[in-house]
């Protein structure tokens, strides 16, 4: 049997039809954010300010829901196999676009196998070091690290994890060599005690300790600088091309509807511009960052490239 032309356009307007509605009754029920890291986690605090709002402006329960596990794996496969009906989402970060590089086994393509909603946070980290170490610019450490090849030890919180892999891109970009110590809790006791020497931290770990004098900044890591530290010189000031940041958006299994991508991203966008929303994330270390679902796709594919540069570079392995 062949398709008229009416035929065709009634079909056509009864999909249209059936999305406007869609879009209109979405959410009728609790949606779930699963997040890849554990309560308290800075995924798990940007996840609860924005499924508040959502919560607020479309009427329906958005659940946060932690996940842990294999740097974000478990949650992503777990979301990954949900219907696509946006009842399941991530809370995606850069850990996904890392872990397609540092997962030699993964059961899926991360790229491929979601679909980008919006991105909702950024924040770089803070270029840190113990007061001993004799340089107070960037530039002057990169002379210091030189001059003393594999002598400076350089925290973090983990083999691949945020402050590993900066890390790398700053010995790529640089060509200095120092040894990675990596520590399953925080950091930053041992260097604040000087038995290491640098750090690429997160703001909100630092800074207090920047201000009490146990630690000195050198940089922050953004390619602009930062506009909660403005007076903070940028590690790009002394090492062109240094960007690394880490980042938070909403994605959904693939194939979500598209009537569902845009509701979500419309809220996204309104939160974005909204100024308490914008304070909350501030006061988590961040920035309130949104764009369209396609921007926000190509910048995670943009990223997983960048990084996997890097990861291969410095050889970076998981435990």
């Amino acid at each position: 049997m062949s398709l008229t032309r009416r035929d065709l356009l009634i079909a056509t307007g009864s999909m249209l039809a059936a999305g406007t509605a869609r879009a209109a009754t979405y959410p009728d029920r609790p949606v779930r954010l699963l997040v890849g890291f554990p309560s308290g986690s800075g995924p798990d605090l940007v996840g609860r300010v924005l499924a508040d709002w959502l919560s607020r402006r479309l009427g329906q329960s958005f659940i946060v829901e932690p996940k842990p596990g294999a740097g974000s794996n478990v949650a992503t496969e777990q979301v990954i196999k949900s219907p696509a009906d946006g009842y399941t989402l991530l809370m995606a970060s850069g850990s996904n676009a890392w872990n397609a590089t540092l997962y030699q086994n993964l059961s899926y393509d991360f790229l491929t196998s979601v679909t980008p909603v919006g991105r909702v946070y950024r924040a770089p980290a803070m270029f840190v070091v113990h007061p001993d170490v004799p340089a107070k610019t960037t530039a002057e450490f990169i002379a210091y690290a030189k001059a003393n090849p594999n002598k400076i030890n350089m925290a973090s919180n983990g083999n691949g994890s945020t402050g590993h892999i900066y890390g790398g891109l700053f010995t790529m970009l640089t060509g200095t060599q120092m040894v990675h110590v990596p520590y399953r809790d925080n950091p930053l006791p041992d260097l604040i005690a000087g038995r290491t020497q640098v750090s690429f931290s997160p703001i909100s770990s630092a800074a207090p300790f920047v201000q009490d004098g146990k630690l000195r900044a050198l940089g922050v890591t953004s390619l602009e600088r930062w506009y909660l530290l403005p007076e903070l010189p940028t590690v790009a000031e002394a090492v062109p091309g240094f960007d690394a940041g880490g980042w938070m958006g909403i994605a959904g299994p693939r194939n979500l509807p598209s009537d569902v991508v845009d509701r979500l991203n419309r809220e996204i966008s309104a939160a974005i511009a909204d100024p308490t929303f914008r304070t909350r994330i501030g006061e988590l270390g961040g920035e309130a960052i949104g764009g369209t679902p396609a921007e926000f796709g190509t910048f995670m594919a943009d990223y997983t490239q960048k990084w996997a540069k890097v990861i291969r570079f410095a050889n970076i392995k998981i435990d």
